[in-house]
């Protein structure tokens, strides 16, 4: 089943490439691929699925016109304002 794979996936293991997706195509395959890695991060809490889904968040960023750098950015300046998620909160308005 074809499916979105790292850049050196086919040179380091061999295999097709169906397609160099672009656009919309490579926006879509990218969320459904967060959705996957996602999965398998919350299914065996380990921390390299965490920096898979962090280089497809990159990607995703890239695709919006933003760097590593600028994506930190708007992370720390959101948590700046509102605070991040180290204190484990559990609210109700």
């Amino acid at each position: 089943m074809p499916k979105l794979v790292r850049d050196r996936i086919p040179e380091l293991f061999g295999g097709r490439v169906l397609a160099e997706l672009s656009g919309e195509a490579h926006a879509e395959s990218l969320r459904a691929k967060l959705q996957e890695e996602m999965g398998e991060f919350l299914q065996s809490g380990e921390p390299e699925e965490l920096a898979d889904v962090l280089e497809v968040l990159h990607a995703l960023a890239a695709l919006q016109g933003l760097t590593p750098a600028g994506l930190e950015h708007l992370r720390a300046t959101t948590a700046a304002a509102r605070g991040g998620f180290g204190r484990g909160l559990w609210w109700t308005p």
